[in-house]
């Protein structure tokens, strides 16, 4: 599977500050991949950004990192919980 994620704008013309009406109903779209690693992707997404919270077991088992994109949009990289 190829799955390309893109900004809705180009780097070089973003503006400082996100569009408020233009992202106002992002906050209930999630996109979940399937990482068999996460605390990896926590490593990976921290060294780059602060703000990234730890990983946490939902009451159902997976492990989930949520980080949301330039854009609002939520995006979790999961995989089942070890025991």
């Amino acid at each position: 599977m190829e799955l390309m994620l893109n900004t809705a704008y180009e780097e070089d013309s973003r503006p400082p500050e996100p569009d408020r009406a233009r992202i106002a109903a992002h906050d209930d779209t999630a996109i979940f991949f399937g990482c068999p690693d996460v605390d990896a992707a926590y490593a990976h997404l921290r060294s780059r950004a602060k703000n990234v919270k730890a990983p946490k077991v939902a009451t159902y088992g997976m492990k989930q990192l949520y980080v949301r994109d330039p854009d609002g949009y939520n995006l979790c990289f999961q995989w089942p919980a070890t025991q």
